[in-house]
């Protein structure tokens, strides 16, 4: 009895495209699942509140903020509450919120970008 003959070559080309067809999705899926989300609006009363979170629903409490003035110095720090909001007494001057989740997950927030 004969067996027809398969080509490897075409076998192995169309496994390592499957397989990298998985690993993409799996990559892509991971990486856009955590994209950070931030938003800071002046309340009009002195005070700018921030509200955070991620592209998967997920919740922002504990998301270290930074507020920076001109020169880059901190200002004021904290966290994104229970309810991922981060709120704060605006700064006289130019200033920049930073919302750092982590390494390549942080949003800057110029403040004259913060309006009513």
């Amino acid at each position: 009895m004969r067996y027809p003959r398969r080509n490897v070559l075409t076998t192995a080309v169309g496994l390592s495209a499957s397989v990298l067809t998985a690993v993409g999705l799996t990559l892509s899926t991971t990486v856009s699942a955590h994209t950070p989300l931030c938003a800071c609006y002046d309340m009009g009363d002195g005070a700018v509140l921030c509200e955070g979170g991620f592209s998967d629903g997920s919740s922002a409490a504990g998301v270290a903020v930074r507020v920076v003035d001109a020169a880059g110095n901190a200002v004021i720090e904290g966290e994104m509450s229970e309810y991922s909001e981060f709120e704060f007494d605006k700064p006289a001057g130019d200033y920049t919120v930073v919302f750092d989740a982590g390494p390549g997950h942080d949003i800057v927030i110029h403040g004259k970008d913060i309006v009513e």
